[in-house]
């Protein structure tokens, strides 16, 4: 099957290192897999904006990247999401429009969904050692139905040891906009959710969205914490944790 990878920006921007490890893994899954070079964002801080207009002019440039595709697969359930439900409403004044972003929408994934449900992966390159806490991002959790795909990944991995924090389904405050217009309110959310993976005692506190990554290991920092790694679920599901790209 051939599979588009949308690296999102964030990714692009911060961390590449969880691009090549998604891209590692779905071609562990022995997906034929495509990275068109001209991507950039999905639209999302646009639309949650109101900045429609901008938004559906990222939304088209996604779908002429894309359309051709067999799945699309996103290694952050926030911009997953975006695409599979917010771009039908984008479109929704154009019926050919609408027509097309509904078939991209049926067809993109967030990573650790298509893995585990679409391409069936049985085993994963990936040998970390450790005890691991894991936080549910809200848009994979609450848009796309994220929970049970990446603690079944983690699973297949002999030297990983799980230990749910308290409040793992809860937000980490960072919202894209919401931590820049609501600051106070943000960072008391961070908190929170930062001493719930220390009450955690783990060693690495693992995820699948970045902004909530960047989010969490700043505030986990700024409490004292310099211990607990905080890494996305690609990264360790392809053996990615060290600092080499």
């Amino acid at each position: 099957m051939r599979v588009g990878l949308f690296v999102t920006c964030l990714v692009d921007m911060m961390r590449p290192r969880i691009g090549f490890s998604a891209l590692k893994l779905l071609e562990a899954a022995g997906c034929e897999v495509t990275v068109p070079a001209t991507q950039t964002c999905c639209g999302q801080p646009g639309y949650n904006s109101g900045d429609r207009a901008s938004a559906l002019g990222l939304a088209k440039k996604v779908l002429a990247e894309f359309e051709a595709c067999d799945y699309v697969v996103a290694p952050s359930g926030s911009c997953a999401g975006m695409i599979r439900t917010h771009y039908a409403d984008l479109a929704k004044d154009d019926e050919a429009l609408a027509a097309r972003m509904a078939r991209l929408s049926a067809k993109t994934y967030e990573l650790s969904d298509f893995l585990t449900n679409i391409a069936k992966l049985e085993s994963v390159p990936g040998n970390f050692q450790g005890s691991i806490t894991y936080h549910d991002s809200c848009a994979g959790l609450r848009e796309l139905g994220v929970k049970a795909q990446p603690r079944a990944l983690l699973a297949k991995m002999p030297g990983v040891s799980l230990t749910e924090m308290p409040g793992a389904e809860e937000c980490c405050g960072f919202g894209g906009a919401f931590s820049v217009k609501f600051g106070e309110i943000s960072a008391a959310i961070a908190e929170r959710k930062c001493e719930g993976i220390r009450a955690a005692n783990a060693d690495a506190v693992v995820l699948g969205d970045l902004g909530c990554m960047l989010n969490i290991e700043g505030k986990l920092r700024r409490m004292g914490d310099e211990k607990t790694r905080v890494l996305h679920l690609a990264e360790v599901l392809a053996g990615d944790t060290e600092d080499k790209f």
